[in-house]
């Protein structure tokens, strides 16, 4: 049974990512196609990439690295729950996201946004990055307004058709990391 990491990636005081992980885990546990678990980036308090050799070499020399390497490796794929900040996903989650690389590789990922265009810009350029990860990313994803599933931008109160979304993207997700196990495998 594949493993999937819904990855919280803000670290923001009071942010709103933290109802929004806590829906995708809600609604993911209710399915019985694969493990689901939370994975929150502030609990790894990882500074700004601190390690002297690039990711590439996993020559990782730091003890927050190798926790954080640790626990992304023992995942077939990957649930980000971003928010938009300035066009853009959070410097949080980018960072975290460059402190590895052969443990990102051969997986899955689908996108949960949110921000006032719906966060579909830092879902843009995740998607870049993970191309770069080898990171096969998903079509459909989840993009939440903060004029409509929120209430006074803080209250997260989601549409109704979005649990129709978060299925169609864990549908996916499950399908392609259980596609690329050979690819890991072999790895």
């Amino acid at each position: 049974m594949p493993r999937i990491a819904i990855i919280l990636g803000s670290t923001r005081p009071g942010r709103n990512g933290e109802a929004v992980a806590n829906w995708v885990l809600d609604i993911a546990k209710q399915r019985s196609d694969a493990e689901y678990e939370l994975v929150d980036i502030a609990d790894f308090r990882l500074p700004h990439l601190d390690e002297v050799a690039p990711p590439s070499l996993g020559q990782y020399s730091q003890p927050h690295t190798k926790a954080w390497a640790e626990k992304i490796a023992s995942f077939d794929g990957y649930v980000f729950v971003t928010p938009e900040y300035n066009h853009s996903t959070s410097g949080a989650l980018k960072n975290a996201i460059d402190f590895l690389y052969k443990e990102w590789n051969n997986k899955a990922a689908g996108f949960v946004s949110y921000g006032s265009a719906g966060g579909t810009r830092a879902v843009e350029h995740l998607r870049l990055v993970m191309g770069e990860l080898q990171v096969a990313d998903v079509r459909n994803q989840v993009a939440f307004s903060l004029f409509t599933d929120f209430e006074n931008f803080t209250e997260f109160h989601p549409a109704a058709h979005q649990e129709g979304a978060l299925t169609a993207v864990l549908d996916q997700v499950v399908a392609w990391s259980t596609a690329l196990a050979p690819l890991r495998t072999a790895a």
